[in-house]
């Protein structure tokens, strides 16, 4: 066991961490494995989840959000994305599911975008290979270079 004050000590360093950039509940695990005792822990993530300084659902929001916002990407990469940041791969793919209309369009116009910067210097087919390497789904290719 341990005492209120060293829960206290840890959960404030904990929220330190999640205050100055949002993280998952496995990157505070991954952070805090080695340092906070392991029963410990699971009490300070119980009681920041009730809290709700931890809550996946709304980073994975949040997160797509700035993804659509700031960066060119197919459907599939920022997937790759999320997963590399700790969530769940259901919530991923529940998530993807309810908003994919909005996230096709995503990526066509993601397409588009980059088959604009890089008509100057490649032939068309060479950009199409490119988009499908990225994960760009044939469809949405297609989409965008008719537009």
């Amino acid at each position: 066991m341990y005492t209120v004050e060293e829960f206290d000590n840890q959960k404030t360093k904990v929220l330190k961490y999640i205050l100055y950039k949002k993280r998952t509940e496995q990157e505070v695990r991954k952070k805090f494995a080695s340092s906070i005792n392991e029963n410990m822990l699971e009490d300070i993530i119980e009681y920041l989840k009730e809290a709700k300084y931890i809550d996946d659902h709304e980073f994975l929001e949040k997160t797509v959000n700035n993804f659509l916002v700031l960066k060119n990407m197919s459907i599939k990469e920022l997937q790759y994305k999320l997963i590399a940041k700790g969530l769940g791969r259901n919530d991923i793919e529940d998530y993807i599911y309810e908003n994919r209309e909005e996230l096709e369009q995503y990526e066509v116009q993601s397409a588009k975008n980059i088959f604009y910067k890089k008509q100057a210097s490649m032939e068309q087919e060479e950009i199409k290979q490119y988009l499908l390497k990225k994960g760009y789904k044939k469809e949405n290719i297609n989409k965008a270079m008719e537009e």
